[in-house]
């Protein structure tokens, strides 16, 4: 390629499954790399990425017309939720050559039904893909390994080389690879359009919700103050509501699923540690977005503020911390969880 590839952790993890499946599905938010991703291991790509191409693919599967698969595989073909209809027409032509690694798709919203996923099982792998960990990014050392931690290692200890200032800094910019190596002044820039995107667009794109901007800013504003925490539905609508909204809780959960459709929203559920356990523990999950920078733009958060505000920088910090622990342990297989009980013992993430 003629830009130099950021390697990802989920590299791995779109080779294995390209092996043994007939292609597999990157899906997550925007502007996360999906793309970039996507064409590093393509051999050809199909871009729906306007008016006249999604008219023609969408001939071209009413037609049932190969013609626009007949290209050197893995084909990419990127955002192809902007034409549902193709995903059978991949999956019958998977059937057709069976032969493994053939497509590469690329969403930034979830498929549009149910059926699509369940019709996909067994052809085509589901991987999600977040914004850059600070490992991607080359700012962590990466000296800790977190598969040696279910292997042989006990004894683990590592000194981060990264000063509170740079922390604040990346924490602010995020994980976008756009912004991964522009000016700290000007990276906050990007995640504050990306929320600007989300509110004027995005959300009424995957939904039916009557378009709301002020209404659904917000919801977003009041994510961020209480990200990390577990603050239950009637605290987000008081805050969406203010004193004058009319907002409904029916309608404060219709944003929670646009929002988790499009991937901007990646709440930290609870574990359980028995099914069984006569215990009583914490159900409700923490509000967390997919890159904490999010919260820093939808509440002007800047780095010098952040270091003022040692109670958010923690917050916001610990978000950051399970942004890239999903990274690292997807490569697993795994999940990331946090644990607390009716006595306030609590325990952060379990991976």
């Amino acid at each position: 390629m003629d830009d130099k590839y950021m390697k990802r952790t989920v590299d791995s993890l779109i080779a294995t499954y390209l092996k043994i499946m007939g292609g597999v599905v990157i899906e997550g938010p925007k502007w996360c790399g999906k793309t970039r991703t996507g064409r590093e291991f393509s051999k050809s790509i199909l871009t729906i990425d306007s008016e006249n191409t999604i008219k023609t693919v969408k001939m071209a599967v009413n037609n049932n017309s190969t013609t626009i698969l007949d290209t050197e595989p893995p084909l990419l073909i990127d955002e192809w939720q902007d034409v549902p209809e193709i995903w059978d027409f991949v999956r019958f032509e998977i059937d057709r050559r069976n032969k493994n690694g053939q497509f590469i798709l690329t969403g930034s919203s979830v498929p549009p039904t149910k059926s699509t996923r369940l019709s996909g099982v067994g052809r085509l792998a589901r991987i999600v893909m977040r914004p850059m960990s600070l490992f991607e990014s080359g700012e962590s050392n990466g000296t800790v390994s977190l598969a040696s931690l279910f292997e042989t290692s006990t004894d683990v200890s590592s000194r981060s080389e990264l000063a509170l200032e740079n922390l604040a800094s990346a924490l602010v910019r995020g994980g976008w690879p756009a912004s991964i190596n522009v000016d700290p002044d000007e990276a906050a820039l990007l995640p504050a359009e990306y929320v600007d995107g989300v509110i004027e667009s995005d959300i009424t794109r995957v939904s039916n919700i009557r378009r709301k901007p002020q209404e659904f800013r917000r919801m977003i504003e009041s994510i961020s103050r209480n990200i990390s925490t577990a603050a239950n539905m009637q605290t987000i609508l008081k805050d969406v509501n203010g004193s004058t909204g009319n907002a409904s809780d029916h309608t404060v959960k219709k944003y929670l699923d646009a929002m988790e459709q499009i991937f901007l929203v990646e709440n930290l559920l609870a574990w359980n540690p028995h099914l069984r356990s006569r215990t009583r523990l914490s159900t409700t999950p923490k509000w967390h977005f997919v890159d904490p920078s999010i919260a820093t733009a939808a509440l002007g958060i800047s780095p010098k503020s952040l270091l003022n505000d040692y109670n958010t920088f923690s917050l916001l910090f610990e978000s950051l911390c399970l942004r890239d622990l999903r990274v690292y342990s997807q490569a697993l297989r795994g999940n990331v969880y946090f644990f607390r009980n009716k006595n306030g013992f609590e325990v952060d993430f379990i991976v």
